[in-house]
């Protein structure tokens, strides 16, 4: 069984959208990206590169895998190294193939496939980015696992990480640091039902 690990840059209020840079997702006139950029420090580096050099394959939704075609493959380092070797699952209603090495659309029902791809072996599945995808698979109860850094700034718009009707559940805090800039990195790991009660007793 492989776990769905979601890594997810996240404002205060919630949003998701162009952390990378002013041009990196522009979807609904959206011109706030770029704003991961400047509270960045060595202790949110180490963990980000922990993170990625771990044993995985990429889920990832169609738009940020258009974001990530053309420049992964052009990049130089570890981390680019590390996203062209491994294998790359896309779910798409409209692509079939990509010129980045190790892509496999997933075409018609992403969600059964990708139910299918958890039930396999092979190494755990990161997701990047993708709100749309994420909010298809929360829907459906399929994350396992979320790594959220979690950055003191509000937007007040973009693509956010949670909607109405994800699958009720119970994470734990596994893991957290923060960072010299105010970012908390914080992991949590599914943990069954969530228990309901009246506050006070």
């Amino acid at each position: 069984m492989r776990k769905i690990i979601i890594n997810e840059f996240l404002t205060l209020d919630g949003v998701i959208q162009g952390p990378g840079g002013p041009g990196e997702d522009t979807t609904g006139s959206f011109e706030l990206g770029g704003w991961v950029a400047k509270k960045s420090d060595d202790i949110s580096d180490e963990i980000l590169m922990e993170i990625m050099m771990q044993p995985y394959d990429l889920l990832l939704g169609r738009v940020t895998y258009e974001i990530w075609e053309p420049y992964w493959p052009a990049q130089t380092g570890p981390i680019a190294e590390k996203f062209t070797q491994v294998k790359k699952y896309v779910a798409s209603r409209t692509r079939q193939e990509g010129s980045w090495r190790g892509t496999v659309f997933l075409n018609g029902d992403a969600v059964e496939q990708v139910k299918a791809l958890k039930a396999s072996d092979g190494p755990d599945l990161q997701m990047w980015g993708s709100a749309d995808f994420i909010h298809s698979l929360m829907e459906h109860g399929l994350i396992d696992q979320m790594n959220i850094f979690i950055h003191p700034i509000i937007l007040g718009k973009g693509k956010k990480l949670f909607c109405d009707g994800a699958v009720p559940g119970n994470f734990k805090l596994t893991r957290h640091t923060v960072s010299t800039k105010g970012v908390i990195l914080a992991t949590y790991e599914a943990d069954g039902e969530v228990e309901f009660g009246n506050a006070g007793e």
